[in-house]
């Protein structure tokens, strides 16, 4: 395991972590009350809020309720300490919701993962998360520039192209999500083309066993990260590969969905997370994932709790290829053709791949139709299933997630 820290707050005491905890939270719900958005922390008083206990007793803020304030006044909701052109950028997810980024350093706290997945001075990480309005790309690209490392962007697609630059760039490491470096190391093996990667930094999707092993088998240590574009890096794994730690710029708490109630330690509930990062002060933020808290410490020696990773969500939406589909989106794709009675999404695993499936209840056998519709309002290429009227399960789910991930 490595002794090397990225900074002497991952291993801090108990009695430390909590004293500065005791500092910080009330700076922090200080500024959110000084933001428009968070009027419902009026009655909260800042210097009371010194423990995740006592943290637990302010309201949740769900996404959808950003996503409301946001429409009423974008484009950040009133939720951030600065005008929108007080920031690097702007970045837009679907939704929409609007997030703010930074280019101080380590603003998203990625470099503190990319540093526990060896990730330094002297690498080159070709970047495959997006570039384009969403925030992944320079995420990554945030935390590769705060331990050293030269960038790739090469965002993703152009598969060949993908290849031939890593090669000639000599690229080291790979970011993006977990299953796109299996098409690239693919299609080098197909071109004949020997690439020089040892390390990849994942997130964005699953890391299944069996991939990890694909990659490890061809000399490749593969890490992932716990982020959401609001929170930026949430929780990583180290070397020790027990659990994902906590990060140190955030207070997580593991709730029963719909009530931020704090669950008994061990069991599953939704992550809820406090981001200290002064220039956007989310406070319990909830991010519709299921996690639940490991007792005890990593074995790498990183003090900070750690939790189970992603164990589902908390609703149905659900993260395919890297994108999430919500049923919002499901009851949209229905509403847009009058003869669809009702919609099913499906997600599943062709190799070790994401792929998606779309049954749709419809009297019209009209494919071509609904595999565009599919694309414009899911943002995702899928197989479309047309099947009769009242064939579809009637148990309340619009999206199935059939992937495992034990």
């Amino acid at each position: 395991m490595t002794t090397v820290h990225y900074d002497a707050l991952e291993t801090r005491s108990a009695d430390q972590r909590a004293a500065d905890i005791a500092k910080a939270l009330p700076e922090q719900i200080a500024r959110a009350k000084a933001a428009p958005g968070f009027a419902a922390l009026a009655d909260a008083d800042p210097a009371a809020v010194t423990s995740p206990e006592a943290l637990a007793a302010l309201p949740v803020l769900r996404k959808s309720e950003l996503s409301r304030a946001q429409a009423e006044h974008p484009p950040f909701g009133g939720f951030t300490v600065k005008p929108a052109h007080g920031f690097a950028h702007i970045f837009q997810s679907p939704g929409p919701i609007y997030e703010p980024g930074g280019v101080d350093h380590d603003w998203w706290r990625m470099g503190r993962f990319l540093h526990a997945a060896g990730i330094g001075q002297g690498d080159i990480v070709q970047n495959c998360f997006g570039y384009h309005l969403t925030p992944a790309g320079m995420i990554f690209e945030n935390g590769a520039r705060a331990v050293g490392a030269a960038v790739l962007p090469a965002g993703t697609g152009q598969t060949e192209l993908q290849v031939s630059a890593a090669r000639d760039v000599g690229c080291t490491a790979y970011a993006g999500t977990p299953d796109y470096l299996k098409v690239i190391l693919d299609k080098a093996d197909e071109m004949g083309v020997a690439l020089s990667f040892s390390k990849a930094a994942v997130g964005g999707g699953a890391l299944f066993p069996s991939l990890r092993q694909e990659y490890a088998d061809r000399g490749i240590t593969c890490l992932q990260s716990y982020a959401t574009a609001d929170l930026g890096n949430i929780a990583y794994e180290s070397p020790a590969m027990e659990g994902m730690i906590v990060d140190e710029h955030v207070i997580v708490e593991i709730v029963t969905p719909g009530t931020g109630t704090p669950v008994a330690p061990g069991e599953v509930g939704e992550v809820v997370v406090t981001s200290l990062n002064p220039d956007y002060p989310l406070i319990r933020f909830a991010t519709g994932d299921l996690s639940a808290m490991m007792p005890g410490q990593s074995p790498c020696g990183r003090t900070n709790m750690r939790i189970k990773g992603w164990m589902g969500r908390a609703d149905q939406t659900t993260k395919i290829k890297g994108m999430f589909v919500r049923p919002e989106q499901v009851a949209a794709l229905v509403e847009k053709h009058d003869e669809i009675v009702k919609a099913r999404v499906i997600a599943s695993r062709q190799g070790e791949m994401d792929a998606m499936t779309v049954q749709i209840e419809s009297p019209c056998g009209n494919d071509d139709a609904y595999a565009r519709s599919v694309v414009e309002v899911l943002k995702l290429k899928g197989a479309v299933e047309v099947v009769a009227p009242g064939s579809l399960p009637k148990d309340g789910l619009v999206i199935e997630d059939q992937r495992v991930y034990d």
